[in-house]
């Protein structure tokens, strides 16, 4: 089917290597710590590296490129949100998450951090906490299907419903072996495969129409054919729709595939030098997608003959250009790029999925007593039983990989982000409030676009922002409403902040 190509034989290296690490990794998974947390002993640079490739998924390298293909910088705004968001999620929720959950009899996922936090006679915030991830993270996760299937089948020519499995088998085998410490360790390779296809592209891009005059002249010629200005930030669209853009950033405060590396992390202090890392990462492999794409509008101008397949459909700009550009095992590098974004983003979320119904369901209520074997091979069933679902959802080939991303980040941001965030800053935050947050949050995303009329300028406002202010405003109210929380949990909330003060 394939024949035997250059690009084939990169991609089957890549594929093949990514296996390996997840056997090697199966030797140090011996209990449920080690496979939904990797024993807590990620260092500065892997935890850096695994969290940005876990955050960007094949949006970064698909949809993010063919947006501002199509629209110009404006599109940008998206990511000066995700950096502030992510700046201020390093900075003031990482090393307080990791010690708070330490304290939290020592709690490996959020719902199991939330029910100890709060101090939970019942198990309903458990619960509705490890709904919310199965739900959202199961759209999340057809998000990197559909990228990795739009990929084989460019690359392949082969039907998409053919290529959704061979998009996803990669993934979940050696997440299914490895578990958290394979996909850590995959993430920091694939982090540094993102990288190295983020920065070199746009420079071959300018140096094949001529450099940087002829860019400026082709991008006017551009500009007058489509009657659009592509630098511009502000005109032809409204102060709404910019912050809908921008507030991609409060997700970050929600994700539980992000918020998991920093639980996993050695320790508090070490995440202040794995933040300078992943900062610096995250802006370069941003500022390489913002390039693709915005250069690539003029390298298709100036070669309108190339341009069938990108016009047809915009996300496969940055496949196009690595196909045009490079010879075919530089180019087979360079496309592993997309399989390594899907593959490090969709890993962590089958993973934390698994965790969810494995340690907050399966044990929280089935068995307590399960041994740690048991749970390991539970999980390792779930993963495979999230990934069909993630599949069959994947099935329609007209979805577009950054809708489908949007609405889980929204969904992760605006449910758990102020809950998160309340949680480490405040006090005198309830079990109650908790779950009013939740449920707003989780709400109002589905309901948005359903509730506003579709004539209305609020239609079209990111769901985030209600979502999220609804969220906060619940978590307050509510709390304020409740009786005060136990003098244990105060004192244990004192301590955990003490201790992250220590660490610094």
């Amino acid at each position: 089917m394939f024949g035997l190509d250059p690009t084939l034989i990169t991609f089957s290296v890549y594929i093949l290597s990514m296996i390996a690490i997840g056997l090697l990794a199966y030797r140090y998974t011996s209990n449920l710590s080690d496979y939904i947390l990797g024993g807590r002993r990620l260092g500065s640079f892997v935890t850096a590296m695994s969290a940005g490739a876990s955050d960007m998924s094949g949006w970064l390298l698909m949809g993010l490129p063919g947006a501002v293909y199509a629209s110009g910088l404006i599109e940008g705004w998206i990511a000066i949100g995700l950096t502030l968001g992510a700046y201020c999620n390093w900075r003031f929720v990482a090393g307080r998450l990791r010690v708070h959950t330490e304290f939290n009899n020592n709690a490996l996922t959020l719902p199991e951090y939330f029910h100890s936090r709060f101090g939970s006679e019942h198990k309903l915030l458990k619960i509705v906490s490890a709904t919310i991830i199965l739900v959202f993270f199961t759209i999340y996760c057809s998000s990197g299907v559909v990228a990795g299937a739009k990929l084989f089948q460019n690359l392949f020519s082969m039907d998409y419903h053919t290529a959704l499995w061979y998009g996803a088998l990669a993934t979940i085998a050696y997440t299914f072996i490895g578990g958290f410490l394979a996909v850590s360790w995959t993430d920091t390779i694939q982090a540094t495969l993102m990288i190295f296809a983020l920065i070199l592209t746009p420079v071959f891009i300018i140096y094949s129409i001529g450099g940087w005059d002829n860019l400026s002249v082709i991008m006017t010629q551009a500009e007058q054919s489509a009657q659009k200005d592509y630098t511009d930030l502000f005109t032809g669209t409204t102060p709404l729709a910019l912050c809908s853009l921008a507030a991609w950033g409060l997700g970050y405060f929600g994700q539980p595939h992000i918020l998991a590396r920093f639980m996993a992390a050695y320790s508090a202090k070490s995440l202040n030098k794995a933040r300078r890392i992943g900062m610096i990462w995250m802006i370069l492999c941003l500022s390489g997608a913002i390039g693709i794409g915005f250069f690539g509008i003029a390298y298709f101008h100036a070669n309108p003959q190339l341009a069938g397949t990108v016009n047809g459909e915009r996300e496969q700009v940055f496949i196009e250009l690595a196909k045009l550009l490079f010879n075919p095992w530089i180019s087979g590098i360079l496309l592993s790029a997309i399989l390594a974004a899907v593959m490090s983003t969709l890993s962590c979320q089958l993973l934390i999925s698994s965790s969810a119904i494995t340690e907050d369901f399966y044990k929280g209520f089935i068995r307590p007593n399960a041994s740690d074997k048991e749970l390991v091979w539970l999980g390792r069933a779930m993963v495979l039983t999230i990934a069909g679902l993630a599949i069959w959802i994947a099935q329609d080939e007209n979805n577009k990989v950054l809708k489908l991303v949007e609405f889980a980040w929204a969904g992760f941001g605006s449910a758990f982000g102020p809950v998160v965030l309340l949680s480490l800053f405040w006090k005198r935050m309830t079990s109650s409030g908790a779950m009013a947050g939740m449920l707003a949050g989780a709400v109002v995303v589905f309901g948005w676009k359903h509730w506003v009329p579709a004539d209305s300028v609020w239609h079209n406002v990111y769901e985030m922002i209600p979502a999220f202010g609804c969220a906060t405003l619940s978590i307050i109210i509510v709390s304020l409403l409740s009786p005060k929380p136990s003098r244990q949990i105060e004192d244990r909330f004192r301590q955990a902040n003490q201790a992250y003060k220590d660490a610094q």
